[in-house]
């Protein structure tokens, strides 16, 4: 088993206090924790079955993601439902939620170009994804990218030596951590696109086993 040494801000910091998925979306509606609202359409909150076994966490909503008010609608959210089903993952049964919950963009002409998120934008936003995280209980988090990762686990868990890992934070739920779905839309080589794509539905393979038909402790 691989301990995960430290935690991130999602599972550190106090969070949000709600009774459900519904109210606590409720109360983030109209949310100005940090200044992203400002340019964003809306935020963009978490989408899935309130007995989700596995939650998907990205970094942020992408353009067409703010747009809807849907979390992994545009490319890269595509890509992951082929993924995922590749995988034997499915998505009906997960929980799919992002990190910082509005899009952050530099404006290119009249296109809206994705800006990363710095870590205080993370962390104002964990008060959101740990409140998700305490209501849901899953068995198991997906960690799509540095983003999420840093929010889960941490600045010093790293994407890289970690990849494909499931790590086990004390008395939270094991964290698998693995590229975001966006990264293989952003290799031109197909052979190397192909690699990388076999190398990620191997990576949500290993969620495969932490589902079962019912959740115990879930509600109705």
């Amino acid at each position: 088993m691989n301990i995960a040494a430290n935690i991130g801000p999602a599972l550190a910091l106090e969070v949000a206090d709600a009774e459900s998925i519904a109210e606590l979306r409720h109360q983030a509606d109209g949310c100005t924790r940090c200044d992203l609202y400002r340019n964003a359409t809306q935020i963009v909150f978490g989408e899935g079955p309130v007995n989700a076994e596995i939650v998907l966490v990205g970094e942020q909503p992408g353009d067409q993601e703010d747009l809807t008010g849907r979390p992994f609608v545009g490319p890269a959210g595509r890509l992951l439902d082929r993924c995922l089903e590749e995988a034997g993952v499915d998505r009906q049964r997960c929980y799919v939620t992002n990190a910082v919950k509005h899009f952050k963009f530099t404006p290119r002409g009249k296109r809206r170009l994705h800006a990363k998120p710095n870590a205080g934008e993370i962390r104002r936003c964990a008060w959101w994804l740990g409140a998700e995280l305490n209501i849901l209980r899953p068995k198991l988090v997906v960690t799509l990218g540095a983003s999420a990762l840093y929010a889960l686990l941490g600045p010093k868990a790293k994407l890289t030596p970690e990849r494909g890992h499931i790590l086990h934070p004390a008395n939270r739920p094991p964290v698998l951590v693995t590229i975001h779905p966006s990264y293989l839309l952003r290799i031109r080589d197909e052979a190397e696109r192909r690699r990388r794509h076999r190398d990620f539905v191997s990576d949500l393979h290993k969620a495969v086993g932490f589902r079962s038909p019912v959740k115990a402790d879930s509600q109705p």
